[in-house]
């Protein structure tokens, strides 16, 4: 009985387990922006592509 009530009162457990939900919410918001980001940057990157190209061939 003495271990159970040990058991219960001990926020070592809920503590980890917060720290672990909120690097999980972190992550998730990390790998959407990046996502977008990604997306944003090829687009600009492809633009550049064909400026260039366009460049080239009137050159």
């Amino acid at each position: 009985m003495t271990f159970i009530n040990k058991l219960i009162r001990d926020e070592a457990g809920a503590t980890a387990i917060e720290y672990g939900l909120i690097a999980a919410l972190i992550a998730v918001a990390a790998i959407a922006g990046m996502g977008a980001l990604g997306t944003q940057l090829g687009t600009t990157f492809n633009g550049v592509s064909n400026t260039l190209t366009t460049a080239n061939a009137n050159a």
